[in-house]
């Protein structure tokens, strides 16, 4: 066996024992069960839904808030960021058609302020409205998301119990076109490789994670950090918040759930690869150095392994099907929870050629001054 191919697989078997063994376990998916127990007074809590052109969701998604079975006060307030689709009316014919009036408003945003990015303006103008029913919590959801009724209970009742200023969780996305299957899964399993929920509730830890369709924030917690102006160019905005908060001494916590899930679709690889190229090349904080780390990563970590596997056959073959078993047992468990048979899991080098392809789109959107995409805007800062 050639001293080279033994060295070049061990790189990536040595990165998936890293991963395996030493990265918070972030392959181990648990969702969200908790049992919420009962509160002796269960704090007032105001929705802030930011909506942009939600036409095909925000019926459904008021709808899932209008059912929440929480048993203290709970109101909602719509931000309409100036949608050209009809938005705002329809709300409002839900609001009309459930005699909604009395728990929901619907908001239209002031024109957006230099500096900020669209969703981070809304939430802080549905902040400032809030302040007038001094709830003690406030509940970040976006407008294309349906929640099971006990989602805001069991949030609540997890953050009183454990005494938590942000707790969030990530909803679960559409997998059911051949794209989104292929896709979908493993943005999940990207995102808690670089946010593992063990690291982000650990306060001895400096990883800090959200998941922006569903948070729960403890109010008080905002004028020590200046409020949402302190993040307000981020375009990574639930992360910047999460981080923000763990920075000031607060505590985090990030779970996943499959009963309240994204109404959104990504039918199309075009629609997938927007997904992914609005934040990419943000995460690598707009580097080009770092962005060639991050292809080199990719290709040693998830496709090195099976050019070495089907160019030397049977060479260096213990490191090489280590490294691929590796691989592919952390990707089942995140498979499984899409509810997907596990040949899927074998996909996973060719998703990870596509990120590497979206993550060069995002740079060069940010190149052409085009970076940060949302709802038509470009909103990475040069």
């Amino acid at each position: 066996m050639p001293l080279s191919l033994t060295f070049f697989a061990a790189i990536p078997l040595a990165i998936w024992i890293y991963l395996f063994l030493a990265r918070g376990n972030f392959w181990q998916l648990r969702e969200d069960i908790l049992v919420p127990k009962a509160l002796g007074n269960w704090p007032r809590v105001v929705a802030v839904v930011p909506a942009r052109n939600e036409a095909a969701t925000i019926s459904q998604a008021l709808l899932s808030l209008l059912k929440q079975d929480y048993p203290g006060g709970f109101s909602i307030i719509i931000v309409d960021d100036h949608s050209e689709d009809g938005t705002a009316a329809l709300a409002q014919k839900v609001v009309n058609e459930s005699g909604a009036s009395q728990r929901v408003r619907i908001h239209t945003a002031a024109p957006l302020a230099p500096g900020w990015t669209g969703k981070l303006w809304a939430l802080n103008e549905g902040i400032q409205l809030a302040a007038n029913q001094s709830p003690e919590f406030l509940w970040f959801t976006d407008a294309d998301i349906e929640h099971a009724p006990d989602t805001l209970r069991r949030l609540v009742a997890r953050a009183e119990a454990e005494s938590l200023d942000l707790a969030s969780l990530m909803v679960l996305l559409q997998a059911k076109s051949i794209p989104e299957r292929w896709l979908i899964p493993p943005f999940l399993y990207f995102f808690l490789m670089l946010y593992p929920p063990r690291w982000i509730a650990d306060p001895n830890a400096s990883t800090a994670g959200a998941a922006g369709g569903c948070i729960l924030l403890r109010r008080n917690v905002l004028a020590p950090i200046g409020g949402i102006a302190s993040i307000r160019g981020e375009v990574i905005d639930d992360c910047a918040l999460a981080r923000t908060v763990k920075k000031s001494g607060g505590r985090i916590w990030m779970g996943l759930t499959g009963t309240s899930v994204s109404l959104r679709s990504y039918g199309t690889l075009a629609e997938t690869r927007d997904l992914i190229a609005r934040t990419a090349f943000t995460q690598l904080h707009y580097s080009f150095v770092f962005l060639a780390f991050a292809l080199a990563g990719l290709f040693a970590t998830f496709l090195l392994p099976w050019i070495l596997f089907f160019a030397y056959p049977g060479e260096a073959w213990v490191l090489v099907d280590t490294a691929i078993a590796l691989m592919t047992a952390t990707f089942l468990s995140t498979v499984r929870f899409y509810g997907l048979s596990w040949p899927w899991a074998l996909t996973l080098p060719v998703a990870a050629t596509f990120y590497g392809y979206a993550t060069c789109v995002s740079a060069m959107r940010y190149w052409l001054g085009r970076g940060g995409q949302w709802k038509g805007r470009a909103q990475a800062q040069q």
